[in-house]
């Protein structure tokens, strides 16, 4: 079997709620912010529970990309790993998995949890809380396995989120330096702004293999605090981001930084002079259920365009309308019968 995109990444079900305010004062959180749950959040996903009407959704960040990638791809074009535990949250996502045309390969570890994101909804606001449970027991030998190895040969590009650097960075590193010397494309996604404030090394190891990176606009601004980059335009943010040192000169990089439903910005380092602007169709706000996901969906859309072989312009459209498909449904989801994206 050989699947056009592998990713990689921390498998979670989202526990998602709606009108969460008080929760985001009781837990000290930001309305639209992601972290990683602290000693003090741990009460938090059992009052989701009991105190809420929670709606159960499959989530991981590379998790939604990949199912979104999956959406626009013919059938068997995608695969999917990370680490699961062996219980019925598993169960759950490859349900989920299934109804989008997403195989995953996941690393099963016995007497773990599978790892739950708290969604708290203000608005059109998304709060994530993350617990990773089994997601930060993923064991690197899982990618020279029989069943892995010969998916990632097989692959022509590879994604990654930036959450999965707080834990499994030496497994990103192995799978970015095979893309790298076989010149297959290596995508990474910083998915939130602690990434480049407190993950700096991991991603300065990684960034000279990729050769996409995708971001939205508060990221790229933590990523220019973090490298001390004064400019806090995102044209200049893009430019220095496609200008730091790559092993593979050959392809030239490309950063593209969402805004929400300002315009998406494109940087090759190739055509520097010539940065690109891409206005989104913005929604009306009685269309907007919840935007849980949606930058996830963009990075899926946009990768499923571009490794069929679609022209630049026409990836970031992909990406356009399977972002704006999500943020009409609630948490990261898309409408079935299947709309023609491609």
């Amino acid at each position: 079997m050989s699947y056009s995109i592998f990713a990689l990444g921390n498998p979670l079900l989202d526990i998602q709620v709606y009108n969460g305010e008080e929760l985001l004062t009781k837990y000290d959180l930001k309305a639209n912010d992601a972290i990683l749950a602290e000693e003090k959040h741990a009460p938090l996903y059992e009052e989701l529970v009991k105190n809420y009407k929670p709606t159960y959704v499959a989530g991981g960040a590379a998790q939604n990309a990949a199912r979104g990638a999956a959406y626009v791809l013919p059938p068997k074009s995608v695969v999917y790993a990370g680490s699961v535990g062996k219980d019925d949250l598993a169960e759950q996502l490859k349900a989920a998995n299934k109804r989008e045309g997403l195989d995953e390969v996941y690393y099963v570890k016995e007497g773990e949890q599978t790892g739950a994101c708290g969604v708290i909804i203000t608005g059109h606001n998304r709060s994530l809380v993350t617990t990773l449970r089994a997601a930060e027991k993923f064991d690197k030998s899982h990618l020279s396995s029989p069943l892995v190895a010969p998916l990632i040969d097989g692959a022509k590009l590879f994604y990654v989120e930036g959450y999965f650097l707080t834990h499994g960075s030496e497994s990103a590193l192995e799978l970015s330096k095979k893309a790298s010397e076989s010149s297959k494309i290596f995508v990474l996604n910083l998915s939130a702004p602690f990434i480049p404030q407190f993950f700096g090394v991991q991603l300065q190891q990684i960034l000279p293999y990729t050769d996409i990176v995708i971001c939205n606009e508060t990221e790229a601004e933590s990523w220019a605090s973090a490298t001390g980059i004064a400019d806090k335009d995102l044209v200049s943010i893009a430019k220095a981001l496609a200008t730091q040192p790559k092993t593979n000169a050959a392809r030239p990089r490309i950063v593209v930084i969402t805004h929400g439903a300002e315009s998406t910005i494109v940087v090759s380092a190739n055509d520097l002079e010539n940065p690109k602007t891409y206005a989104v169709h913005a929604l009306a706000d009685f269309e907007i259920v919840d935007t849980n996901g949606a930058g996830d969906a963009f990075a899926g859309g946009f990768i499923g365009a571009y490794v069929s072989g679609k022209s630049l312009d026409e990836s970031i459209e992909a990406g356009h309308k399977m972002g704006a498909m999500n943020v009409q449904l609630v948490g990261p989801q898309f409408k079935w019968p299947k709309v023609q994206i491609l």
